[in-house]
């Protein structure tokens, strides 16, 4: 009987936002325009990098690449929340589930390697500049976003496997989205060595990730300092400091949900976590690396001219 209890969850439910219709709606609201917002500014970054000649540089292959990243990344999960906030009946399918969970974990571990790619990025062309274009080749950019995407699938693959290879004792989920320490918690018999696993991709995905982009920082502040221009030593902090406030951000929440202990206290501050590196990051992302930049707002700016048939004066 025990285990036809936990073979018969074919489905999850998940636990509403509210059950208050008017708050209902102001979140459905406030997460569709977040939503359309993501998706507009990371999609014009990915547009405009791919049509125009004079971003046809390594640095702004990463961003279109990080913004490209975004919009699978909230398409993944956003449309589910939106449906579950409307509707507090929402459930989802066991094998749907699982497939959302692989693709957000590995969009997500992709977009944290990504990070730290375009890290070193900045790296080279600040402490080699005039060597820039001969390291960063086109075939290495590639290889590199590659490698980015290859390891987050494998991870999540692991991950994903080991979560839906355990039955399962309740259908209540109780967040918004399938992710991995959720869905583990609803996992019967001893998820010990799941935990294990899940701390150690964790590590792998997210701190050795982080101390690499801080290893990058740290020598691009050593060269920024031999900065003869004052001007030139404070634009270079204003831009890294705002780099790393995004790293922070993102880095900081996920490891609070991946790496810290499970308590039962701990599952109510994870949705409220996640909420973070579901919309937050991916909306800071382009307004931190792309749209403070001088050539990317020149580009759209130009790409918008020729969208509305206008000349320029």
């Amino acid at each position: 009987m025990g285990h036809a209890n936990q073979s018969s969850v074919t489905e999850f439910v998940f636990r509403p936002f509210s059950s208050v219709p008017t708050t209902q709606q102001l979140l459905f609201v406030l997460f569709l325009l977040l939503y359309l917002t993501i998706i507009s500014s990371n999609a014009s970054i990915l547009w405009v990098v791919c049509t125009d000649r004079n971003l046809h540089l390594p640095m702004y292959f990463f961003l279109g690449s990080l913004s490209g990243l975004e919009v699978c990344y909230t398409t993944v999960v956003v449309p589910q929340i939106l449906a579950s906030v409307w509707d507090a009946r929402t459930t989802i399918p066991v094998a749907s589930c699982g497939a959302q969970m692989f693709f957000f974990v590995a969009l997500g571990s992709a977009d944290c390697f990504l990070l730290a790619v375009m890290a070193y990025d900045r790296y080279v062309a600040i402490r080699h500049p005039l060597h820039y274009t001969l390291i960063m080749t086109r075939r290495l950019c590639w290889r590199l976003l590659a490698t980015s995407l290859f390891l987050g699938g494998l991870f999540s693959l692991e991950l994903t496997a080991l979560v839906f290879a355990l039955p399962h004792c309740s259908r209540q989920l109780n967040h918004f989205l399938c992710d991995v320490p959720p869905v583990l918690r609803l996992a019967c018999g001893n998820t010990r060595l799941h935990q294990t696993v899940l701390f150690s991709v964790g590590v792998a995905v997210l701190a050795v990730p982080f101390l690499l982009i801080c290893l990058s920082y740290t020598l691009i502040v050593a060269t920024v300092l031999r900065i003869r221009s004052a001007e030139g030593r404070r634009r270079a902090f204003h831009t890294c400091s705002s780099h790393l406030l995004v790293v922070l951000l993102q880095y900081g929440c996920c490891g609070l949900v991946y790496l810290r202990p499970r308590t039962s206290a701990a599952e109510d501050e994870d949705r409220q976590i996640a909420l973070i590196y579901t919309f937050v990051t991916p909306l800071l992302n382009p307004l931190i690396y792309s749209l403070r930049n001088k050539d990317v707002k020149q580009a759209l700016t130009r790409a918008l001219w020729r969208a509305l048939a206008f000349q320029p004066w």
